[in-house]
């Protein structure tokens, strides 16, 4: 990590998503997933991230929300359930690619959910999947077309040493 990486680091910290920042987040989200399939209305599906993200936490999902501090901006967020290690969303704002949030909120889901983390992800999000792969997580299968039809990518991320799962 580069000196402003750490400098940058020092002024970020994770809080459990509180209903309180829901604006910040939609608008993260939305521009995050523009940035990457700008062919999509994605503020159009914001009441069904809501939905999601309730469902989810009411079954001990945790969403966690990265803010930069001095800024009070919020950087990302990721929602995992510890007892399963199911990670349903990742997303970085697009201003952030490459600063080091995606890899700070990867490293908070494994906290939660220390012998798995498990995700789909689609299978044309490049992106994305160079970052999973970077992180060491393996492929174990195909998943469920996304709400938008597209093939996805079931991957999976275990400490060194653990077996891996079988292809589900």
């Amino acid at each position: 990590m580069s000196r402003s990486s750490v400098e940058r680091a020092r002024r970020w910290s994770i809080a459990l998503r509180s209903g309180t920042e829901t604006t910040e987040l939609l608008a993260l989200w939305v521009a995050s997933w523009r940035a990457t399939y700008a062919e999509i209305a994605f503020e159009t599906r914001c009441a069904w991230l809501l939905d999601r993200l309730a469902a989810l936490e009411a079954q001990g999902a945790q969403t966690l929300c990265l803010w930069d501090e001095a800024q009070n901006s919020l950087l990302g967020f990721v929602t995992i359930d510890p007892e399963t290690g199911w990670l349903d969303q990742l997303c970085v704002h697009p201003e952030q690619f490459g600063a080091g949030v995606g890899p700070v909120l990867l490293a908070a889901a494994r906290e939660r959910s220390p012998r798995l983390v498990r995700l789909d992800v689609n299978a044309d999000n490049d992106r994305a999947v160079r970052f999973y792969l970077r992180e060491g997580f393996k492929s174990i299968g195909a998943g469920m077309p996304s709400k938008s039809g597209r093939a996805t990518l079931i991957l999976e991320w275990r400490p060194s040493g653990a077996e891996p799962s079988k292809a589900p």
